[in-house]
């Protein structure tokens, strides 16, 4: 089995499983400095065959796929920087360059699982009261500058209520999420096409030890958790009632695992989600809680230009394609991932660059008064 990115996050632990399942695996991995400034994590075990390479980068990949049977292709740049270009050579060329090499090499794989996001759907699936079903565009700077969070009809103008996202419409609107989804549909169009099965998963926001200290995208888990370990509040943008949802690594892999296995699955996308809304202001106060920290968020009225209001997956289809649902809950998912934490050292310096770098690209805004 080859994984991209498999000294990464997620990657890094759908090795672990393979390995469990007595695969060969080898992982090709270009040690994103950003993400991995230390270079090769330490926690990738001995019996894994290592390529340092670029996923868009053909010779690399041609060493990666040789003898392969199946691959996981999770290796994704991923920030809130406007570096628009990494983003599509990574996320679009990388994955167009595993077919590619499949085909120019006439290489036997059977199977593809491709990571993607839950991004895809951009700035979500709506009502409203009168109009209906909407696919809203990405909130606009002046919206945000006056502090108008929610999303309202572009008919009407009446505030909507947010949906939870169905595979069946997408609309990316950041560099990211155009990425991730234009590599979603050249690998299931490409796939399908050859005869190559795939399967594209759109993860929710995962979380779970190994997620990089280093990478602003890493998300409020990191962010949060850093601060309230250095006895800092956490501070929350907008005004905290956005809703995400929150899955576990382990039940991520899980969904892999299936993926593979389950004939089902092939050609399609699966959201691999959390199947429950949780406001940021309570994922603040449940963390705080956890880690014994009597400590409330600030709420200065700053937002992250690019980010969604609301993001909730719907998880029906794997459900009921596969049998899959979650079985971590919120709390367990900090639990792993503040013991993994506490192991890491002194936890100062991680935030403060990420966060400095975002406010001198002007990605983090104040609204106006």
């Amino acid at each position: 089995a080859l994984v991209t990115g498999g000294a990464g996050f997620i990657g890094s632990h759908i090795v672990d499983e393979l390995l469990k399942r007595e695969y060969e695996v080898r992982v090709l991995d270009n040690l994103e400095r950003r993400v991995h400034p230390k270079g090769k994590p330490d926690y990738i075990p001995e019996e894994v065959e290592f390529i340092e390479g670029d996923v868009a980068d053909k010779e690399a990949m041609k060493r990666a796929l040789k003898g392969v049977d199946v691959v996981f292709h999770q290796a994704a740049y991923q920030d809130y920087m406007p570096d628009f270009s990494k983003f599509f050579r990574t996320n679009v060329v990388g994955t167009a360059m595993i077919y590619e090499v499949i085909v120019e090499d006439g290489l036997e794989v059977k199977r593809i699982i491709v990571a993607s996001s839950q991004a895809v759907y951009g700035e979500g699936q709506y009502e409203c009261p009168e109009h209906g079903f909407m696919m809203p565009p990405a909130r606009s700077r002046e919206q945000l500058d006056r502090g108008e969070w929610e999303l309202r009809c572009p008919l009407c103008g009446r505030i909507m209520k947010n949906l939870p996202l169905k595979e069946e419409h997408v609309n990316p609107y950041n560099q990211y999420a155009l990425s991730k989804y234009s590599g979603e549909l050249t690998a299931l169009r490409l796939g399908y096409r050859l005869g190559i099965p795939t399967v594209a998963l759109r993860y929710s926001i995962t979380q779970g030890p190994r997620q990089s200290l280093y990478n602003q995208y890493s998300g409020i888990c990191r962010i949060f958790t850093l601060r309230l370990l250095n006895d800092k509040p956490p501070i929350i943008f907008e005004d905290g009632l956005q809703q995400r949802d929150y899955v576990h690594v382990d039940d991520v892999v899980r969904a892999n695992m299936m993926a593979l296995e389950d004939e089902r699955a092939s050609y399609q996308a699966f959201n691999v989600g959390g199947g429950k809304a949780t406001t940021v202001i309570e994922y603040a106060k449940l963390l705080a809680h956890k880690l014994g920290k009597d400590i409330e968020p600030v709420i200065p009225g700053e937002y992250r230009f690019g980010d969604n209001r609301h993001s909730v997956s719907s998880i029906k289809k794997i459900k009921d394609v596969l049998g899959w649902e979650p079985r971590k809950r919120l709390d367990e998912i900090f639990e792993d991932y503040i013991a993994w934490v506490r192991k890491q050292g002194d936890l100062r310096a991680f935030f403060e660059e990420a966060d400095r770098l975002m406010r001198r690209m002007r990605v983090i805004r104040r609204r106006r008064a």
